[in-house]
């Protein structure tokens, strides 16, 4: 008799899909293996603990929403397109957004931090912000990941709807404060006005 083979990659379909529905608040190997109607052997064949499978899921679901969502062009400036995908995954996305982004059980830090790295290397690609320097580019992410999370959340309460040329005008001026700030920042700590 042939036993049924459970790959990693379906382990991290059933994962996905576990949380897609319900968020982090359940995230077991019970739940994961009811999700694919096993025992949880398998999970623990593929996964050193759930907290490698976690990671490992945070990572793959970054990866695809990075190569998927985030690289879409709509103004031709990489740090608004990306700040546009953003807010267009919260909206298309919630639940899947809210336990990435914003569930403290969940992916919040590491998709921050992968989201960090992305942001880094899509920005240095424009010729507008290739020269920033390290603190330049944190501030500017920083500022720019408060503005477009706090938008997407508003968004999806449905505490302010605005149209795409008023999310665009939002995130421009976002961004051109925080460029601003710091120049201003750069020039009076360097002594110069």
């Amino acid at each position: 008799m042939r036993h049924k083979v459970y790959t990693r990659e379906h382990i991290l379909k059933a994962a996905y899909e576990l949380i897609e529905k319900n968020g982090f608040t359940n995230f077991t190997a019970r739940n994961v293996a009811a999700q694919m109607g096993v025992s949880t052997q398998p999970i623990y064949l593929e996964f050193a603990n759930m907290e490698d499978l976690k990671q490992t899921l945070i990572k793959e679901i970054f990866d695809d929403v990075s190569k998927k969502v985030f690289s879409v062009e709509h103004t031709g400036d990489k740090l608004i397109d990306i700040s546009i995908n953003y807010v267009n995954f919260a909206q298309k996305n919630p639940r899947l957004f809210m336990a990435m982004y914003l569930d403290e059980k969940g992916g919040g830090r590491a998709m921050y931090d992968h989201s960090y790295v992305f942001f880094k290397e899509t920005i240095l690609q424009e010729e507008e912000y290739k020269d920033l320097t390290e603190a330049y580019i944190e501030a500017l992410f920083h500022g720019t990941w408060i503005t477009i999370t706090g938008l997407a959340a508003l968004m999806l309460a449905k505490v302010v709807v605005p149209t795409r040329q008023q999310t665009i005008a939002i995130i421009e001026n976002s961004v051109n404060a925080i460029l601003e700030s710091n120049y201003e920042d750069n020039n009076l700590s360097n002594g110069s006005k």
